[in-house]
């Protein structure tokens, strides 16, 4: 008999329900798979008949076809394994069609016909849902991120045995239950603030940097702490949401980078790749794009150490994905777009020797030298940048000293209550933060007094700003009268922004 059974292939973040027919022959036994399959795919063929033998049942001994519609989605990775063999055994007649009738079924078979992990659940739940699916059968190892979605019923499935025990009756499997997870929890194994000598003004700039979602650049020569008070920005950073942290969660469940005792992403990313990363690691990419570091560091801090060492090309290609939260990668077959809205945290030396400016040791560089190593970083992606900040030299005065700064706590509880009044401002939206406003929310919620806009149209002529400096200007300005709990923007925000924006050293 002809055998149906629905399955999942993941398309960028999305998935896309897949019929699998199965049907028997005439002829000598062989199976055959068409829908364009790839070579995983059609490896399923040994698996499938192993994983049947050795879980005690039937083989038919006749010639299979197994159909993958519709046939102009690509079909690839294991994950079709299960449902396949669970339509070997419907034509055989081992089971029936009812048993699996409104159900999707994932999972890949191993030759001893246990069920394996397979990357993407989180996005086949969400889309079992959305198509009106009431019952998934995914492996008993990714049951946890499948419960996540609610109103969908997930059986976890051990084995091949296990599954045909519980469709015949002989053995029911209880459904998953998701056990609650505290998103608030705070980050642990971080460097602390406290822990940080000096620097405060760089401190205030990351504090109103994590409080608005803003990007940053950090000049000064090696040795500073430049890497170091990057890495401290993840312990300031506000709790994800729960819709922020399932959209990441997604993101590394198709990139099968998902913790296997982590169902769900409770903590913003931080990516920082080296720069000889190619441009498919940073942007995605491949024959079936897959995420690139840049939407791994979604919703999280992407920070880029020696900033001009990275290629011109890698550098030019974050210009749309800062302006407009995703990248969008074209191939032959198709486009996808993968989300983006990341902090850049960017570092580098003022010169290639790095001592451009310091006070203390002095730089070997030819001033040509020093223009061609400033110019790697162009002025359209530099406008991009909402805070310029200069890192110096640490003295041992402040070094030595047993004094502690503030800690990270402290500045978070800041951060967040500026994160909640942003929230409040954007109920309704699909905005988050600051950083993301459009002009048309700047113009609604950036709104300067008299004094204000005076200071504003100095700066915009001594500054040289162009359109979108000034909107980020006003976005910082935001941000600081957030974190002081001011409904209006003074003359005071706005004199801190515009200090963010100055060019304190030459590029």
């Amino acid at each position: 008999m002809l055998a149906h059974v629905l399955s999942c292939a993941v398309i960028g973040l999305d998935g896309v329900i897949i019929d699998i027919e199965v049907d028997f022959g005439q002829g000598l036994p062989h199976m055959a798979i068409v829908g364009l399959p790839d070579e995983a795919v059609k490896e399923s063929r040994e698996r499938v008949y192993s994983a049947i033998k050795n879980a005690n049942l039937a083989y038919p001994r006749k010639p299979i076809t197994v159909n993958l519609a519709p046939a102009s989605v690509r079909k690839e990775g294991p994950s079709f394994d299960l449902p396949i063999a669970v339509g070997v055994l419907i034509a055989g007649e081992q089971i029936t069609q009812e048993e699996i009738e409104g159900a999707l079924v994932v999972g890949e078979l191993s030759l001893d016909g246990s069920v394996r992990h397979v990357r993407g659940v989180l996005a086949i739940a969400a889309t079992a849902r959305q198509e009106g699916f009431k019952r998934l059968y995914v492996p008993a190892a990714d049951a946890a991120e499948a419960a996540l979605i609610p109103d969908l019923e997930v059986i976890p499935i051990g084995s091949l045995a296990e599954l045909y025990a519980h469709l015949t009756g002989e053995q029911p499997i209880l459904p998953a239950q998701t056990i609650p997870v505290a998103l608030s929890d705070p980050p642990t194994a971080q460097t602390d603030f406290s822990e940080i000598k000096g620097q405060e003004h760089v401190k205030r700039a990351l504090e109103v940097a994590a409080a608005g979602g803003h990007n940053v650049l950090m000049s000064g020569p090696p040795g500073a702490g430049k890497t170091l008070l990057a890495r401290a920005i993840t312990s300031i950073l506000p709790p994800l949401s729960l819709e922020e942290a399932l959209e990441v969660t997604k993101i590394y469940s198709i990139s099968d980078m998902l913790p296997s005792d982590t169902p769900l992403m409770r903590l913003r990313p931080f990516r920082a790749p080296h720069h000889t990363i190619s441009h498919a690691g940073l942007v995605g990419g491949g024959n079936m794009p897959h995420p690139g570091e840049i939407s791994l560091a979604h919703r999280g801090v992407l920070f880029l150490d020696e900033l001009p060492e990275f290629g011109q090309r890698i550098l030019e290609v974050l210009r749309q994905p800062i302006e407009d939260k995703r990248v969008t990668i074209s191939r032959a077959n198709g486009t996808l777009t993968f989300p983006a809205n990341f902090m850049l945290i960017g570092a580098m030396n003022p010169c290639p020797c790095g001592y451009y400016g310091d006070t203390q040791k002095q730089c070997t560089c030819s001033p040509g030298a020093i223009t061609t190593y400033q110019k790697r970083i162009s002025g359209p992606l530099l406008d991009r940048i909402d805070m310029l900040i200069h890192v110096p030299r640490v003295e041992y005065q402040k070094l030595s000293s047993a004094r502690l700064g503030e800690s990270s706590a402290d500045i978070r509880q800041r951060v967040i209550k500026a994160r909640e009044r942003q929230a409040k401002r954007f109920a309704g939206t699909e905005l988050f933060s600051n950083a993301d406003m459009t002009p048309a929310e700047v113009r609604q919620y950036c709104v300067l007094d008299a004094a204000s806009q005076a200071l504003m149209q100095v700066a915009m002529r001594q500054m040289q700003l162009t359109a979108r400096g000034y909107h980020r200007v006003l976005k910082l300005a935001r941000t600081i009268a957030d974190l002081a709990d001011c409904e209006a923007i003074t003359q005071v925000h706005l004199a801190e922004a515009l200090q963010y924006r100055a060019k304190e050293f030459e590029f």
